[in-house]
């Protein structure tokens, strides 16, 4: 029998792989407020609903981030607040020998994929524990929300400096 080890540049090389890697996943901060309980849970009225999800990094190190995905669910009855819910679910990920162009599309995408669920059922729960029926949060397209986001920033940039060049004033010599 022969024994195979690994040399060192062998073992060099498998450090150089590219790797992603979840380091973990929690309930950042969670938030319920009813103000205006008990008088308007007495209102026989169809809630309505409104939902926003946002995204933030944070750049722990060269290769660690943490992504939050922020969601908040108001739910108002004759414009007055019948309850709302604030969630930020969090995740700590790791990134090993990525080229950085494809760090931000993982930041942006991948990570607020992995993180929705959470998010969807500790709302889901927390509207639930609060006397009310649980709303599931529909599917959210993180790709589209990403592309949007680019667009904004080159639209933001390409008015930035189309203003800059217009505020500038020539004066005649």
């Amino acid at each position: 029998m022969t024994e195979q080890t690994t040399s060192a540049p062998d073992a060099a090389d498998n450090s150089k792989e590219p790797g992603f890697r979840i380091q973990r996943i929690y309930l950042k901060d969670l938030s319920l407020e009813q103000p205006n309980a008990p008088q308007i849970l007495l209102v026989a009225a169809e809630p309505q609903v409104e939902v926003e999800v946002d995204v933030a990094v944070t750049r722990l190190s060269d290769e660690i981030f943490e992504v939050a995905l922020i969601g908040t669910v108001t739910a108002k009855v004759d414009s007055k607040v019948l309850f709302l819910v604030e969630a930020k679910q969090a995740g700590i990920f790791e990134f090993n020998n990525i080229p950085p162009e494809q760090i931000d599309p993982m930041l942006g995408i991948a990570c607020p994929t992995i993180l929705y669920p959470y998010l969807r059922s500790n709302i889901a729960d927390t509207i639930s524990r609060a006397g009310f029926q649980p709303i599931h949060l529909n599917e959210i397209n993180f790709h589209g929300m990403y592309e949007h986001r680019l667009m904004q920033a080159a639209q933001v940039a390409a008015t930035e400096s189309s203003s800059t060049d217009e505020s500038k004033i020539i004066l005649p010599h």
